[in-house]
């Protein structure tokens, strides 16, 4: 990755808050979880140049009993040592349940004050849980919950891994609002790079 990645000066018009909200769900074991994670370190380091103020949190579920958020750095943490070793020990845990999760973030979101609000996917595949969940209704609950993320004023934007994305990321977010890895291997380098074409 070049030395000089997001080293421009900063502009003073500069005004931009976002949310990575990071799949650990059982199926990011292996390769996936350690790219998610080196991922967020380059991510981390770019944002503290460009000066954007920024949180992660993952999350994971099983049944809509046991919706599961897991505080990674808040938006107004310091990237600290704390930060550093929550990334480290991020662990694939149970399944995709997406919607309560946006929902939650978006109520998140209303005491964050910036002219661009952010909030960024990181997953491996479509939503899914243990019940009901799974299929048509899983997608179409979390079409929902972004449909009122963006009423709320926040754009969201998926980056996923799934070969599969194009037959249902387009309906949840918009044709031009994701984007699609095919190696897992480029995903730290290239979630740089995506991020900074969202936000120039």
């Amino acid at each position: 990755m070049p030395d000089n990645l997001f080293s421009r000066p900063h502009r003073l018009e500069r005004d931009i808050a976002v949310i990575f909200m990071v799949d650990v769900s059982g199926s990011t074991k292996g390769w996936i979880n350690e790219a998610e994670r080196e991922s967020l370190v380059l991510l981390c380091e770019a944002l503290e140049v460009l000066g954007d103020r920024y949180a992660i949190y993952g999350f994971s579920g099983m049944t809509r009993k046991r919706c599961e958020l897991y505080r990674i750095k808040r938006i107004d943490e310091a990237y600290s040592h704390a930060v550093k070793s929550r990334i480290a020990g991020i662990q694939p845990q149970d399944y995709t349940r997406m919607g309560v999760i946006i929902r939650h973030l978006t109520h998140l979101f209303r005491d964050i004050d910036a002219r661009t609000r952010l909030l960024i996917t990181l997953s491996d595949g479509k939503p899914d849980d243990y019940d009901g969940y799974r299929g048509e209704y899983g997608i179409e609950d979390t079409r929902q919950a972004l449909l009122e993320a963006k009423r709320a004023g926040i754009y969201p934007f998926c980056i996923t891994i799934d070969r599969e994305a194009r037959d249902y990321l387009p309906h949840m977010y918009g044709a031009v609002n994701y984007t699609q890895v095919d190696d897992v291997r480029q995903l730290p380098a290239k979630v740089s790079d995506i991020y900074r074409r969202l936000t120039t």
